[in-house]
């Protein structure tokens, strides 16, 4: 038996490896991973803010309990900041950091059932709320 089979077939893996990593459907299910402590399939809220709580810890380098437009890096628009931002002091404290990671987590679970699938992950909303828990 020749080895050329073999060495198409690892060139193939190789070369779809970045397509799996960029797919909305591995994004989601690597992210699932990740966020679900309990295994059971989905994301509640409590797990949801316990990922955004140690996100929140992780960007605010300059450790003063906010995240300003430069440390979030992109997660939040300049709108979405400004609506998120009650004192309008152009930064988010944790607590309202959490307030809007519950709105999106309301609004990426349209079926009302408390927890967010891989399904309503791989959704716009799914995408926007996984942008402030990873």
């Amino acid at each position: 038996m020749t080895r050329a089979p073999y060495f198409a077939l690892a060139a193939i893996a190789f070369l779809a490896t970045p397509v799996m990593h960029t797919s909305p459907v591995f994004a989601a299910s690597a992210a699932m991973q990740a966020l679900d402590p309990d295994k059971d399939g989905t994301i509640d809220l409590k797990e949801a803010n316990a990922a955004a709580s140690a996100l929140f810890d992780r960007l605010d380098r300059d450790k003063d309990g906010t995240l300003d437009a430069k440390e979030l890096r992109g997660r939040v628009s300049a709108k979405e900041l400004k609506m998120a931002d009650p004192d309008k002091d152009g930064t988010l404290t944790k607590a309202e950091y959490l307030a809007l990671v519950a709105e999106r987590f309301k609004a990426a679970n349209p079926d009302g059932d408390s927890t967010i699938d891989e399904k309503e992950l791989r959704t716009a909303a799914g995408r926007k709320l996984l942008k402030l828990l990873r």
